[in-house]
């Protein structure tokens, strides 16, 4: 492949398809307990990207089981289960609750680690020094969600921390050997085309493993839905997406790599479903065919992940 694909680095790890469970462990959120703020950033809805079996109200083993069986059917030759903690902010609450819930899920003897998505704000030396301590168990990775590397666009998404703060919890995070991961959002308010390919640069000099992306969609239920159209961010067409995936992948170190381009949430879920991409028959466009047109992309133009990358 002209990228480098987070599938492939986790078949290196593991030895074949490792298969995430995403799981509701009820945890909150600064950004909506009122620690910080209410409501969540101006562009959550965590409920769209809930699975079915992703429930909070059934245990954690119970979410567990229903993800395997999930999944089991479209993935029969996964060589693992991670479980993934990925609803709200996964390490924001006193480090006996998140012994109790890791440890129930690391139990589980279809599970061979766990992933942690949480926010940067969220975290501290005696979480992680525990958390390093879970990789006698099994697998452990943590994922933030950092969204975007320049502090205006985090004030005006009201996100709550600014980038340093990213950066000081990912750079902790490597000190500790913890697979690392972050999460980046594309057409953010305010952005220009030109800063979002900047960000690549900046990504670079985090000490990540893994790297995420996908485009902004606009959500019922949040605050980013009220805005007046203009004030929404960047409505990328597919191909002008397609386009500005492939110039950051350009740009990317070769060695990081990339779990997704795309979000996908259910219609109903969408306040602007023209936004929505399509085919020329009316199909929505899935999430697994985007990676495809990356690839396509860059044969077209003969490039490559790290083609642009400066090499000392």
């Amino acid at each position: 492949m002209r990228y480098n694909a987070a599938s492939q680095h986790y078949k290196t790890l593991f030895g074949g398809r490792a298969q995430k469970l995403s799981i509701d462990a009820g945890f909150s959120c600064p950004n909506r307990d009122g620690t910080k703020g209410v409501g969540g950033c101006s562009f959550c809805n965590n409920e769209a990207f809930n699975p079915s079996y992703c429930r909070k109200v059934a245990s954690i083993t119970e979410q567990i089981d229903e993800g395997i069986s999930f999944h089991r059917w479209r993935y029969r030759k996964s060589a693992c289960f991670l479980a993934y903690f990925q609803t709200y902010s996964n390490t924001y609450a006193p480090l006996e609750v998140l012994r109790s819930r890791y440890e129930e899920a690391l139990n589980h003897p279809m599970v061979s680690g766990i992933v942690i998505g949480t926010r940067p704000d969220c975290i501290d030396d005696e979480k992680l020094d525990y958390i390093a301590s879970l990789r006698e168990r099994g697998f452990v990775s943590l994922e933030y969600g950092v969204e975007s590397c320049y502090d205006r666009t985090l004030q005006a998404i009201g996100r709550g921390h600014d980038f340093d703060s990213a950066r000081k919890a990912i750079e902790a995070t490597a000190a500790r050997n913890i697979h690392c991961g972050a999460h980046f959002i594309l057409g953010l308010p305010g952005e220009t085309r030109d800063e979002m390919v900047a960000s690549a640069g900046i990504i670079n000099s985090l000490p990540l493993n893994t790297v995420k992306f996908h485009q902004l969609q606009i959500l019922k239920n949040t605050r980013l839905a009220e805005e007046p159209v203009e004030n929404r961010g960047s409505a990328f067409g597919l191909e002008e997406y397609i386009s500005l995936a492939c110039d950051i992948v350009e740009r990317l170190r070769p060695d990081l790599a990339i779990e997704r381009f795309a979000g996908e949430v259910p219609p109903r879920y969408q306040a602007m479903s023209e936004r929505a991409w399509r085919r020329q028959d009316g199909r929505l466009v899935r999430n697994e065919e985007i990676g495809a047109m990356i690839e396509a992309e860059l044969t077209r133009r003969d490039s490559r992940q790290g083609c642009l990358f400066p090499r000392r």
